[in-house]
C-alpha cells in the first residue's frame, strides 16, 4: 500500500496517511511524463482537464523532490 507523511507548517506534527486513488495516480504520472516529453504547459493543460487541483499540479510539475513515491 502507498504511504506518505504530511508535515504541518509549524513542523511539530507528522501525520501518516495512505493514498488509495490509483486512477488519480495514473493521471498525475501521465502529466509528469507529458511534461518530460513535451513541455510544462501541455502537462498543466492536461492535468487541469482531468480536474487535478492546482496545488497538486504545481507540486508535481515544479518540485520533483516533493512527489510521492509510488510502489506498484
Amino acid at each position: 500500500m502507498n504511504e506518505d507523511s504530511l508535515e504541518l507548517e509549524d513542523g511539530q506534527a507528522t501525520v501518516s496517511y495512505q493514498r488509495r486513488d490509483a486512477q488519480q495516480q495514473d493521471i498525475v504520472d501521465l502529466g509528469i511524463a507529458l511534461q518530460q516529453r513535451s513541455n510544462t504547459m501541455s502537462a498543466v493543460e492536461y492535468l487541469r482537464s482531468q480536474n487535478v487541483g492546482n496545488d497538486v499540479i504545481e507540486r508535481v510539475l515544479t518540485e520533483p523532490g516533493r512527489r510521492r513515491s509510488w510502489c506498484r
